[in-house]
């Protein structure tokens, strides 16, 4: 099967400027590619700031671990669309192992480590983690153990798994914070919708770059406002240009820049957990972006080659002393949104951010973009990400009630279990509500087991099933897509019933996906001749 004939037969893909095999022009694709990470600068600066506050880094330190995440997000980028799954897909910093990783400052910041900054203690624990984790994830991947889920799959558990993705951040502060400007929010919303919606005929411009333009102009005019006093320090609209002058020009950024990593088995089975939820996270991604882009269904050995990839990233992040890298879902939104699907001008971005990552002065710029303008783009990308994931449903049976169940009770979990996990700051508040100090305490002594030496172990041990299940249980996309799976393949139901039919006639054959191997051996065979 052809990517055409996928086209031809419905995929969502049919409105896309540019494949995922072509090439625009190489200046096109440079501003193209940085539309693409401008669409995910929020979550990418997000999470190396909530780690930089919750170990209390120093600004010039925060500065250069800000970064260093744009460096690992744009090498990780390139060996993904290179030797991966070769999907345009950006791979940035994961929110799904946030969690885990916030655990492991908690718990090493409230100790201290003899010789050594609490924040320095804290990432190197955290490198080392991610690290360990990482490496089963390598394993997972390139040994077929995840690919092998494939066959579970159908579009009743696809679906709702893509659809939680754009869901998971409805509630994200960007969008609303109590002290929300919904002018500013409603005016790059508003020049989006304009741009990629009603525009997008009159010229190409319009259908190419809605964001890039939305961003730019919207930024342009909350800067005006805060260098004339119309909004304060205080307004979440205020752009701080003097930052911008105060940044060092260069950054100096390296493998095991914050000294040896640090291995602590807890951490890193909590770490897995996170791990797991990406996993999933990515697995959905994957198929959002071949609906997007007019592409059949990823095959068992695309997905291997991704998530393998993916855990060979995660290990480098870890050396080079960041929170992860995993698939972004902003990405897929904007491909929704622009049509541009080329994996060249991803692969141009990526090169973008590693050089723009070692310039201060382009970190500190990024970091001035306003929460409201930020909220705006969250609205329009991951809405579109809804839209895709429910898009689905047209290979689905939708008059079967087994298939409307499974569906709509996919959708209220993954959403219900992550509020409830909500009420809960941290892995450690969930251990302590759980009671796990206890429940330990009482098994020991109910089975006349004594002594430190047996009484840890088991402790360890269960407090590694909380932290999974807490670390799962707050991943929508991982709760919804579980608990789908599940069902899906024990309620009985028909191949037609379940869209695995049609699904399967629009699945890309294992022979169509050449690995980085396979075109070098060919290459080479080619040579040869």
């Amino acid at each position: 099967m052809t990517g055409d004939e996928s086209v031809a037969d419905g995929a969502v893909g049919g409105d896309i400027e540019y494949g995922i095999d072509e090439r625009p022009p190489v200046g096109e694709s440079v501003v193209l590619g940085v539309q693409h990470y401008l669409t995910m600068v929020g979550a990418n600066i997000a999470v190396p700031l909530i780690l930089a506050g919750a170990m209390e880094m120093p600004p010039d330190v925060t500065a250069r671990f800000v970064g260093t995440f744009f460096v690992v997000s744009g090498i990780a980028t390139l060996a993904q669309t290179t030797f991966g799954n070769r999907y345009p897909i950006v791979q940035g910093a994961p929110f799904s192992m946030l969690a885990p990783a916030l655990a492991i400052v908690g718990v090493v910041t409230a100790g201290g480590v003899a010789g050594q900054p609490d924040w320095q203690a804290a990432l190197l624990q955290l490198q080392g983690a991610i690290i360990v984790a990482s490496l089963v994830e390598v394993v997972m991947g390139y040994f077929g153990l995840v690919g092998r889920l494939r066959r579970f799959l159908s579009p009743v558990v696809i679906a709702p798994t893509i659809a939680l993705i754009g869901l998971s951040l409805f509630g994200a502060p960007q969008i609303t914070a109590a002290n929300q400007s919904w002018p500013l929010l409603g005016l790059t919303l508003g020049l989006i919708l304009l741009f990629s919606q009603y525009l997008d005929v009159r010229h190409k411009a319009f259908r190419l770059y809605p964001v890039i333009l939305a961003l730019v102009i919207a930024w342009v005019v909350t800067a005006a406002l805060s260098v004339f006093g119309v909004i304060g320090v205080n307004h979440p609209g205020y752009v701080d240009l003097g930052a911008i002058a105060d940044s060092r020009l260069l950054l100096p950024i390296y493998p095991l820049q914050w000294g040896t990593p640090q291995f602590t088995m807890a951490f890193v089975i909590g770490m897995f957990a996170g791990v797991l939820a990406s996993i999933v996270e990515s697995i959905g991604d994957y198929y959002a972006v071949a609906n997007l882009s007019g592409s059949g269904a990823p095959s068992e050995k695309r997905i291997n080659h991704g998530i393998g990839m993916e855990g060979l990233m995660n290990v480098f992040s870890g050396i080079m002393g960041t929170g992860g890298s995993t698939s972004y879902s902003e990405n897929i939104g904007a491909i929704g949104l622009t049509g541009v699907a080329s994996r060249y001008v991803v692969q141009l971005g990526a090169a973008v951010m590693i050089v723009v990552g070692f310039v201060g002065y382009f970190g500190q710029v990024i970091a001035t973009i306003p929460d409201p303008i930020v909220g705006g783009l969250f609205i329009a990308m991951f809405g579109q990400i809804v839209a895709v994931g429910i898009s689905n449903l047209r290979h689905v049976d939708l008059d079967s009630s087994r298939n409307t169940f499974i569906i709509g009770f996919a959708l209220f979990v993954g959403l219900a279990i992550p509020a409830y996990m909500g009420n809960f700051e941290s892995p450690i508040a969930f251990r302590e509500t759980v009671g796990l100090e206890g429940t330990v305490a009482y098994v020991v002594s109910a089975t006349g087991i004594g002594g430190t030496a047996v009484a840890v172990p088991i402790e360890a041990a269960a407090q590694a099933v909380v932290d999974t299940i807490y670390i799962i249980g707050s991943t929508g996309m991982a709760v919804g897509g579980l608990v789908a799976l599940f069902l899906d393949n024990t309620v009985p139901g028909t191949r037609e019933e379940r869209g695995l039919a049609d699904w399967d006639r629009l699945t890309e054959s294992e022979s169509e996906f050449d690995s980085f191997r396979d075109r070098w051996l060919e290459a080479d065979v080619g040579h040869e001749r």
